[in-house]
């Protein structure tokens, strides 16, 4: 591995300013589309830009940006009718950049920079707790992690507004430390539950595990005992759990979807868990899901790419043609959830077309 690439995968460094990071990460771009160590990369250049996004999947996508952009508030947050939070605003400012835009300079720089500044300053400057749940939490964690290390908070500094990387920092600690209330070793709704349930943890261990990609420590131990109890309701079948032990046990493809998810992310894909969940989405890529159908294919969309990349490209056909009447004339789209929440997991469920994010990267 050369030299420039190292410095690629440490470009989320607190060491190095965001612009910095940025200039790094340009370099090592330039670097593999002449041909230098390209096996250092996980997914080709030519993957991730270009024609490779069908047309309908860029033009639901820009329709779906504009919605949320004239729907944010003025504080920078975004207000959903039901479940509202710091984790709604954080899927929205995932939308924007999954796109890869500009979150700096870009035509939605401002949408995204006031949406993180809305989450910093909602978050509990001795716990780390974003609020409301830990599934607000974890999403709004994830979004930081996200935008740590692409943009450029060098003027956020002051008593109410601290920097990206203080702020993950804390949330990251916030999180550790409910996991320790926990009989599980998990998460539940609140950072002081001592159960568990495999939706809220799922939130919660990729918003770590894409934390500690962007370069903030977090203790091997966690990641551990985090994947022990996902095992542990885990069938052989590829079937999770709900909540506590095996209770709750049953057909979920957002539960699969979560597990697998995990695992991937984790780099756990030796554990038989692992490929019993990818056999069981693999097997009902037709099969709709009963209940919250726009969490359920957020989630889908990501296991289905880190575990099986070709029944990703025929469940991501089809997913397009779903989305395509569903879309509102005014870009959202209409759930159970809320329109901006609603509006945001469609949208990042197609944004695998687009691969941006470093989460969604195999």
């Amino acid at each position: 591995m050369t030299n420039v690439t190292n410095m690629l995968l440490h470009r989320r460094s607190t060491l190095h300013p965001p612009v910095v990071r940025l200039a790094i990460f340009l370099s090592v771009l330039t670097v593999s589309f002449c041909g230098i160590d390209q096996s250092a990369w996980a997914q080709l250049p030519g993957q991730r830009y270009g024609e490779v996004v069908p047309r309908d999947v860029r033009e639901m996508y820009e329709r779906g940006l504009i919605f949320l952009a004239k729907s944010q508030g003025n504080e920078g947050e975004w207000q959903n009718t039901s479940h509202q939070g710091p984790g709604v605003t954080g899927m929205a400012i995932m939308a924007f950049l999954a796109s890869g835009e500009d979150p700096n300079f870009g035509q939605y720089a401002g949408n995204i920079r006031s949406g993180l500044q809305a989450i910093i300053r909602g978050q509990d400057a001795d716990t780390g707790y974003y609020g409301n749940s830990m599934y607000h939490h974890g999403f709004a964690t994830l979004a930081v992690a996200e935008a740590y290390g692409t943009v450029d908070d060098r003027d956020w500094s002051g008593d109410k507004m601290r920097s990206l990387g203080k702020s993950l920092e804390l949330a990251v600690r916030s999180s550790l430390t409910a996991q320790k209330n926990s009989e599980f070793n998990a998460w539940r709704y609140s950072p002081t539950s001592t159960d568990a349930d495999t939706s809220v943890s799922g939130a919660i261990l990729v918003s770590l595990l894409a934390a500690r990609n962007a370069g903030i420590e977090v203790p091997d131990k966690n990641i551990d005992q985090a994947i022990g109890y996902f095992t542990s309701m885990t069938s052989d079948g590829g079937q999770v759990g709900y909540s506590g032990g095996m209770g709750g046990m049953g057909d979920s493809l957002a539960r699969s979807s979560i597990a697998c998810l995990v695992y991937a992310v984790a780099r756990r894909k030796d554990l038989p868990k692992f490929k019993a969940t990818v056999a069981h989405l693999t097997s009902n890529l037709e099969q709709q899901a009963r209940s919250w159908p726009e969490y359920t294919r957020y989630y889908q969309a990501q296991a289905l790419f880190q575990g099986d990349v070709e029944a990703w490209e025929k469940w991501n056909v089809g997913l397009v043609r779903q989305l395509k009447p569903m879309q509102q004339t005014d870009g959202s789209f209409k759930g159970q959830l809320g329109p901006i929440a609603d509006t945001s997991l469609s949208l990042l469920a197609m944004a695998l077309n687009f691969r941006f994010l470093p989460i969604y990267e195999r």
